[in-house]
């Protein structure tokens, strides 16, 4: 397996104004696996309760994501989180958030998950993405995501966790809140400085945000005729990318940007349907030619 993640199980009811569903499969090692799945061999490490119905077990084991980390509690139920958007789709306010199983979450790294060379912390307690570090053995990339929650109540682990990453994917509002910074690149400047080598910043439909030291990469987002439910965009982005990653074996600037627009491309797809409708349901010619249609979005010749 070249792939881990590890992060959140859960059913989401959502509204939108395009719709509302009840208790759909959610996630973010849901969104994250699936969309990684498409590239390389991917496994989570994740908590779910008695509820957790078979049909999505089958979906994930559809996409051949190895599920030996994924752990049920009997007699508990699977977190779940309740939200809605307006026509702003960049802007979800959470009506309701049940910790259920994932409260008190002790993973325990399948001993075939330790040798992983990538690795995905997915938005999770800091508390847990540390103790996940500690068992793995020298991957060859480390990934974290985190959210507001995280920044105002762990944020001397969190700290801790960005000391031992390669990489933090987070959005803007996360990215200023996180450094006290509002300018975007400032921001990430000073994050990098705690530990990471690359920032990518989730900027939702105006695009992703690449900082390292030596450079600086924008990407815009793919243009969308109807999008219907942006929950899990951010993080099957981070699937797309880190699973193109793992599948290219290598992390020059070159690979990374093209990582970052096939992030997008996968989380392209993911706004199109509630819940993973769409994503789950794509086949690889759909993403090759989406993927060049991206291109084709930013080509134009120099000036003479």
């Amino acid at each position: 397996m070249k792939l881990l993640c590890v992060g959140s199980v859960a059913y989401d009811t959502v509204r939108t104004p395009f719709g509302r569903r009840e208790r759909t499969l959610g996630g973010s090692a849901t969104y994250f696996s699936v969309a990684a799945s498409y590239f390389t061999s991917v496994g989570i490490l994740a908590v779910v309760g008695e509820d957790f119905q078979q049909k999505d077990r089958r979906l994930l084991e559809k996409h051949h994501v190895d599920l030996q980390g994924l752990r049920t509690v009997e007699g508990g139920l699977t977190f779940h989180w309740q939200g809605e958007y307006g026509y702003d789709l960049n802007d979800a306010q959470t009506l309701k958030t049940e910790l259920n199983v994932l409260q008190g979450f002790e993973p325990e790294v399948p001993l075939a998950y330790r040798d992983a060379p990538f690795v995905c912390l997915a938005n999770i307690d800091p508390v847990v993405q540390l103790k996940v570090l500690d068992q793995m053995h020298k991957p060859k990339l480390v990934a974290a995501d985190t959210m507001n929650f995280w920044i105002d109540n762990r944020r001397k682990e969190l700290l801790e966790v960005l000391k031992r990453v390669d990489m933090l994917v987070i959005n803007e509002a996360e990215v200023r809140q996180l450094s006290q910074e509002y300018n975007l690149v400032k921001a990430a400047q000073r994050i990098l400085a705690w530990g990471p080598r690359v920032v990518i910043i989730k900027r939702g439909e105006y695009g992703v945000l690449k900082v390292t030291l030596q450079s600086v990469f924008a990407a815009p987002a793919y243009p969308l005729e109807e999008v219907f439910d942006p929950t899990g965009a951010g993080d099957t982005f981070a699937g797309g990318m880190m699973g193109f990653l793992a599948a290219a074996g290598e992390l020059d600037s070159t690979a990374l940007r093209r990582a970052i627009i096939m992030g997008s491309v996968m989380a392209s797809f993911n706004v199109e349907d509630f819940s993973l409708g769409r994503l789950s349901a794509l086949d690889r010619s759909e993403i090759e030619e989406r993927f060049a249609a991206f291109k084709k979005l930013t080509d134009f010749s120099p000036l003479d």
